[in-house]
Order: C-alpha cells, then structure tokens, then sequence
C-alpha cells in the first residue's frame, strides 16, 4: 500500500468553511417597482451576500430588463449576481448568444433551468432545447469557447432541486436521478424548491447523497409572511403548505403579527436544514427586505466578514428609471 498524499495525511487543513448566504431578486416591471427594489438593494448589500439571484422570465420574456438589472448590479453595488437562464422556447444559437453577452459584462455564475412549458400544452419548437441537462451542456461548450478570456472566473452553474415531488415527476426518486443527470453534465450546485416542512430538506439531502449526488444543495427558504403568497407557491409547486400555518396567517390580526408568525417559520425551516448539514441559505425575497432581514437576524448565520466597500456610485441613474 502507498504512502497517504500530503493532503491525505491531514485531513483538516482547514477551517470548516462559513454558512453562504444568497437573495433571489426579479426584475421591475414599473418604475416604483424599481424604486422599491433598489431599496431592498441596497439594504440586503449591508449583509454581504455571496451572491444575489436574478430571475428570467419564461421563455426570456423580460430578458432585456434583466439583463439591465444584472449590469447595474455589476456596476453600481458590491453585490455578485446569479443569472437565472431558461431554456423552453430557445434555440441552442439564441441561448449561446444570451449566455456570451452575459458573461460579457462579466456574469461568472448562471442559474440553468428548463423554464415553464407552454401554457397552450403546445409542442416544443424545432430545435430548442428541451431541459436543464441541455442548457447546462451548452453553457459548458460556451465556457470552453472562452477559456483564455475566463481564467480568472470560472462560471459556476447551478440548477433546482426539489424538496418534495415536482409536479411533472412520477416520483421523488425520478427527481433525483434528474438531479444526479444535471451533476453529470457539470452543475456545480443546486438551490431547492421552496418547502413547508421541516423534514423535507433532509430527506432530500439523504436521498440525493445515496444516488451519488455531491454537489452541495442550498436550501430555497421563504419568508411565509403573506397567506397568499404561500397558497399561490403551494399551487405552484404542486405541494400542500402547513395547515397549521395556514391556520395561524388566517387568524393573524394584523401584518405585524403575520410577519411574527412568518418570520418564525421560515426561522425553523432554515434551521432545520442547517442541522440536516445544508450549506447554506436561500432567500426568496420577492424583492422586499424586511422580513429577509427579519429571518437573518433570528438565524444569526457564522458568517465570513467581507468587508462593504460600495462602488463609485458618483454617475449613478435614478432609481425609477
């Protein structure tokens, strides 16, 4: 038997590494919006991110708007945005062209996703692709393309997980075998689905470990502060929110209390996760910053300290425009 390597031989060679921490964004689709938004901007920039997710809408139907989001993003804030991509829709040469305009203004990290079908249950176009599997393979031959221009940042590619069984999956099994596939054509990482119960994320995470998933998997939390943001995600996303939360938003007297009972919540879930050994944290923000602060501050995060040093923001545009 060989000699253990260098690294074999000491095995903790470093520190255990700190708890990520990340925001979905979407892009304005009004001018107050975009006033609301960059003052849920600049608060969560306060808390040092890793990065910030930036959604697309189907089939790139705000690609413009977002596109314009993650340069501002780049240009005027400390923060690191993550591009959400779809494919449904697109052909490889539309996609090439979004993804090489992207990592032009200097997006080192996309979001791969297949992306909603078609409301109409029409057929796939001629040559688009199909699934997540497939952009994450084109966003690779894009990369390799590019070497010499990416040497210092490599992309990074994540994809979605799902804590429960997605609507189109015959099974949570099927799921993970998705998610294994995703792995094999080179994500990096994947953000789940949001959930409800505390259970969820570890029985995804044992599941995805005993298929040979080894990509860490961050767990997607909501703040549950709205009663009709949580029903229209439990529709979305094919699964039955908590009754007793259900019960207890309904019953809440006011916004205040809702946001107490919401901010618990998602509190728990977080922690759960982070008990279950997640990686991270995920917060879905739909751009509003208080109850993302909310939960932060009850999560108390071991967080690395990057330091803030905000960009020259002398040029800077108005917020609504």
């Amino acid at each position: 038997m060989s000699p253990p390597s260098p690294i074999e031989a000491h095995p903790n060679l470093s520190d255990s590494a700190p708890v990520a921490l990340s925001y979905e964004l979407f892009p304005p689709r009004s001018p107050a919006a975009a006033e609301t938004l960059w003052t849920t901007i600049r608060e969560l920039e306060t808390t040092a991110p890793d990065y910030v997710s930036v959604t697309y809408g189907a089939s790139g139907s705000n690609r413009n708007t977002a596109v314009e989001l993650i340069n501002r993003l780049l240009l005027e804030t400390t923060l690191r945005p993550l591009a959400h991509l779809t494919c449904v829709g697109n052909t490889p040469q539309e996609l090439a062209g979004i993804i090489a305009e992207l990592l032009d203004i200097g997006v080192r990290g996309i979001l791969a996703l297949r992306g909603d079908l078609p409301k109409d249950g029409g057929r796939h176009s001629d040559g688009a692709l199909r699934y997540a599997q497939d952009l994450i393979e084109l966003i690779r031959r894009v990369e390799q393309r590019r070497s010499a221009l990416l040497c210092a940042g490599k992309i990074a590619v994540g994809v979605a997980a799902y804590p429960s069984r997605h609507p189109e999956s015959p099974s949570e099994e099927h799921d993970v075998e998705v998610l294994l596939a995703k792995q094999r054509s080179g994500a990096d990482f994947a953000i789940t689905q949001v959930f409800f119960e505390t259970e969820q994320y570890a029985s995804l995470l044992t599941r995805a470990r005993r298929a040979g998933v080894t990509i860490p998997i961050i767990p997607g939390v909501m703040p549950l502060t709205s009663l009709r943001r949580v029903t229209r995600l439990g529709e979305l996303a094919g699964v039955e929110p908590a009754p007793a939360l259900v019960e207890r938003l309904a019953a809440a007297d006011s916004d205040l209390e809702r946001l107490h009972i919401g901010v618990d919540a998602t509190v728990d879930l977080a922690n759960a996760a982070l008990d279950a050994g997640a990686p991270g944290i995920h917060l879905y923000t739909f751009n509003e910053h208080q109850s993302a602060l909310e939960v932060l501050d009850k999560l108390a995060l071991p967080r690395h300290n990057r330091p803030v040093t905000r960009r020259d923001t002398a040029a800077r545009p108005q917020l609504a425009s």
